[in-house]
């Protein structure tokens, strides 16, 4: 998977934009202005394909135990966060595809139901 790939993947989202709130290396994506993925730029560009999402605690530690390429979240609560690596051995771009999306339904059922419903009508 490629960043352009990622970023299609999550931009065609419902509710999602992107931002660059930390530094101008930082590529963050939003729904409905909460944070579900985060990825360094200079990383992708040495190779090192890397993102944050948010999991469920249970799951996240079930994962981290599956796969290398799965670690507790860098500079995250690292009981909600992992980092995972793409392109790595063991997971596959399904598996990615299938974590943003996990990440992403988690921030929205966290979402308050006005913002839930603001969502559901865009």
């Amino acid at each position: 998977m490629h960043i352009e790939q990622l970023r299609d993947f999550c931009i065609a989202k419902k509710g999602v934009t992107e931002h660059f709130p930390f530094d101008e290396v930082t590529l963050v994506f939003k729904v409905m202005g909460k944070i579900f993925v985060l990825t360094s730029l200079n990383n992708w560009e040495r190779g090192e394909e890397k993102i944050n999402l948010k999991c469920d605690p249970n799951r996240a530690v079930e994962l981290r135990g599956q796969y290398e390429g799965i670690n507790p979240g860098w500079h995250m609560n690292k009981k909600l966060w992992n980092t995972v690596t793409i392109n790595s051995s063991d997971v596959s771009d399904n598996l990615v595809k299938e974590l943003v999306v996990h990440s992403y339904d988690l921030v929205v059922r966290g979402l308050t139901k006005k913002v839930q419903a603001e969502l559901n009508n865009l």
